[in-house]
């Protein structure tokens, strides 16, 4: 009877690149790859020579060219006569500022809704239905105009905030009042709340496109050793839990922990807020929030919330039945079911697709030109590209940067993702 051997081993021939199966596969990628370079650097060679014969080049100097225009919101301090590289930065300040508001509002509303649709209430249930195929089935842009033109045309003139001696005299109320026992003024121009300000601040280092807030570094190393602490005394708490089976009590450690050092170095910087005050023709003082940055917060808000509320609802359903059953049967309360049991493993099915929702809503804040809330579009992409005629390199700049925070926010969210997934053995 016939044996089966082993192949003969022999020496690596050339043919063997496209004929072994072991090798085939690489050659194939090596092949791609070298075809893709080839039509990259046809791609720059063309565009290089396209621009020569325009007598243009790729130059970012003028970043360092007087900008000449002024950017009403701003988180660093700008002037007209600062750079257009210090103008795209204050830019993309206000692009991350609005970015960052709006995924943690639309996530409130999105799970709050979320959960609301799947309530036995018919009424409730309805309602939440309606609000999210209203808001999701028309463009955000569209939303973005609405909410503008609402709070520009139904707020009250910022006289209409006057009081005269006559007025008083005659015990006559002004036809509007700041709300919160006049710490917020809402008018036709814009939001005026209190200004946090610090007595004795740490001072701040100016690096030319950026500048270090020394106070705001401090709070920030404080938040981050707070979180530290308060992640150890659960780790603690937790072990003590699996060696004993009593869970110690945490929760005045935590407040103390996040709390105390934080307030402490508010206390010591001389923290007081600045209020708004009606003077003149307007309001003087405070922080004045244009009418453009709240209406692309709220319709970008609203718009994403009702994405990530049926991404909640899809979660919650593809926990089993029997896990809220038996939490029934335990004693657990709806509410506390909710929290502990549906909530956590619903996660494994949520944060996937809040990915993607989280990108939408940082790129749809290019919208905000429409409304004229200068962020990196306005900024970068719109009155220094027109004014430096730069295009190409404000492009690129704007993809790169663009590119650099979706990577970002990618990968905080799949560590969060690994974090909470399922762990296999």
């Amino acid at each position: 009877m016939a044996m089966a051997s082993d192949a003969p081993k022999g020496g690596f021939r050339p043919s063997m690149l496209i004929y072994d199966t072991r090798y085939r596969a690489i050659t194939i990628q090596v092949i791609v790859l070298i075809l893709v370079l080839l039509c990259v650097s046809w791609l720059v060679h063309n565009t290089m020579v396209n621009l020569a014969a325009k007598d243009k080049d790729i130059n970012f100097g003028f970043l360092w060219n007087r900008a000449g225009y002024d950017i009403d919101q701003q988180l660093i301090p700008y002037t007209n006569d600062s750079s257009h590289g210090r103008a795209a930065v204050v830019g993309l300040l206000n692009t991350l500022v609005v970015a960052g508001l709006a995924c943690v509002l639309a996530t409130v509303i999105g799970v709050f809704v979320g959960i609301l649709r799947l309530s036995k209430n018919w009424l409730v249930g309805r309602l939440m239905t309606v609000y999210i195929e209203v808001f999701r089935n028309v463009p955000v842009l569209l939303w973005i105009f609405v909410a503008a033109t609402i709070l520009s045309e139904t707020m009250p003139e910022p006289k209409d905030f006057k009081v005269t001696d006559a007025m008083i005299a005659a015990g006559q109320a002004p036809k509007a009042a700041m709300l919160f026992d006049g710490a917020v003024a809402l008018t036709n121009r814009g939001t005026n709340i209190p200004a946090p300000l610090l007595s004795r601040p740490l001072g701040s280092l100016d690096l030319g496109l950026i500048t270090l807030n020394f106070s705001f570094l401090a709070m920030l190393a404080v938040i981050i050793g707070s979180v530290l602490v308060h992640r150890l005394l659960l780790r603690r708490a937790r072990a003590v839990q699996e060696a004993t089976g009593v869970r110690p009590a945490t929760w005045w450690k935590s407040l103390i922990v996040l709390v105390v050092p934080f307030v402490a170095l508010l206390f010591a910087l001389g923290f007081h807020l600045d209020y708004p005050v009606f003077k003149g023709f307007n309001f003087k003082g405070g922080i004045n929030l244009a009418h453009s940055f709240t209406a692309l917060l709220l319709a970008l808000s609203l718009y994403s919330a009702t994405y990530i509320a049926e991404n909640v609802r899809a979660g919650v359903m593809a926990v089993s039945h029997g896990q809220t059953e038996a939490a029934f049967a335990l004693g657990l309360r709806p509410s506390r079911t909710t929290r502990l049991i549906i909530l956590p493993q619903a996660l494994r099915v949520i944060v996937p697709p809040l990915i993607s929702q989280y990108l939408s809503i940082t790129k749809n804040t290019s919208l905000g030109i429409a409304v004229s809330y200068l962020d990196l579009r306005g900024t970068l992409g719109g009155i220094t590209l027109n004014q430096t005629g730069r295009e190409l390199e404000c492009m690129l700049l704007m993809m790169l940067i663009y590119l650099i925070i979706s990577l970002i926010i990618s990968a905080v969210m799949n560590v969060y993702n690994s974090s909470v997934k399922l762990k296999e053995r």
